[in-house]
């Protein structure tokens, strides 16, 4: 039997409202890609309020004008915007860089022995972190992503896993993962970076959730986001602490006492400025969309384009598909941007994408590809 890569877990049929559509309709005319893009779990476009976000920090900076505190307001406002999208509170949430970095913490934090429970072929950022501490006797056991849940066992500590599966769009089954985790005392960090902005993520029900901001959140790169439970503060070590985790960052940058933020801001990482000021304007308009219509419009496009070229059916936004050699030149010529991933070609449909993009790719890619 041909291996499904479309995720099943949503059943329900999806539809994008009328009214959603509106904002969806209003919101794609700020992209302005002049191919059909189909790569979002790449690179996510950005619209045009953020492009004009960093035109205008790339002018100040210019002018000499530009002041480091002032950047401050763009970091607390993204911080905000981020934590509304994934459901807990702003002080919960620390800003990085990388998704990797962030999850160094966690694993850094981990006590010696510990056991980390992880999906095979997961993305590296969020295995590799665990891996490097073999020498303290931490170990990572990988199971396929379907049986994670029936893995968790009493020796399991963590488990590390995607919210949706890079390689081809899988969706982890929050809800049977959470209940077995819960009934042996084992925590999750769940990275959502192929997820927020397009999936519904509560970010409260996991320990921690990390997340990258380039990809669907379409924030420019060097921005990334770690939410940690309250209770959890404490237990968790700010291994890459600096003068900006401090309680009043400008009155932290010389010399001791420690005094970092009582908050998550205590595991902050030094912003890159200006992608920050270009995070506001992405998260805004996310917010503004809203998560279900985000999610009705990316699936709806999927399943669409599924249904069209004979794949199974998809209820995630990431479709994976066999190629046949030809499928290389057919997207060249007809401009349609997406990638191989796993040996296998890698379409994601998002905001930007229109009902014609979807059509297009159907008529040129028809015939061409298997499950």
């Amino acid at each position: 039997m041909a291996r499904s890569y479309c995720a099943t877990l949503i059943t329900r049929e999806i539809r994008v409202t009328p009214e959603q559509r509106v904002v969806l309709e209003a919101a794609r005319r700020e992209f302005a890609a002049d191919v059909i893009f189909l790569n979002s779990a790449t690179m996510g476009l950005p619209p045009r309020r953020t492009i004009e976000a960093v035109e205008a920090g790339l002018a100040e900076w210019t002018s000499g004008r530009a002041e480091a505190p002032a950047y401050d307001v763009h970091v607390a406002r993204a911080r905000s915007l981020y934590a509304a999208l994934v459901g807990v509170d702003p002080s919960l949430v620390a800003v990085g860089g990388q998704v990797s970095v962030l999850a160094g913490v966690i694993a850094s934090s981990l006590p010696a022995g510990s056991e980390v429970l992880t999906a095979a072929g997961d993305f590296t950022s969020v295995v590799f972190p665990f891996h490097v501490h073999a020498a303290r006797g931490v170990s990572v056991r990988e199971v396929p992503l379907e049986h994670l849940a029936g893995a968790v066992a009493r020796s399991t500590t963590l488990v590390a896993v995607s919210a949706v599966q890079s390689a081809d769009g899988r969706i982890a089954d929050f809800d049977a993962l959470i209940s077995a985790c819960d009934a042996v005392g084992a925590r999750i960090l769940l990275d959502t970076t192929q997820a927020v902005g397009w999936l519904p993520v509560d970010a409260s029900r996991f320990a921690y959730t990390v997340s990258g901001g380039y990809k669907w959140q379409l924030i420019p790169r060097g921005t990334a986001f770690l939410t940690i439970q309250r209770e959890l503060l404490d237990e968790i070590t700010p291994t890459g602490a600096s003068w900006y985790a401090g309680g009043e960052r400008w009155s932290s940058i010389y010399g001791a006492p420690l005094r970092l933020a009582k908050d998550a801001r205590r595991f902050d990482v030094s912003p890159a400025w200006l992608s920050w000021m270009g995070a506001v304007p992405s998260l805004e308009l996310l917010s503004e969309v809203g998560t279900e219509a985000l999610h009705a419009h990316a699936v709806e496009f999927a399943h669409r384009f599924c249904a069209g070229v004979g794949l199974p059916e998809s209820n995630s936004a990431i479709v994976s598909a066999v190629a046949d050699e030809r499928v290389p030149e057919l997207m060249r010529s007809a401009d349609i941007v997406g990638v191989t991933r796993a040996g296998r070609l890698r379409l994601s449909f998002h905001v930007s994408t229109s009902r014609q993009d979807v059509d297009t790719a159907i008529e040129v890619l028809s015939g061409h590809l298997h499950p």
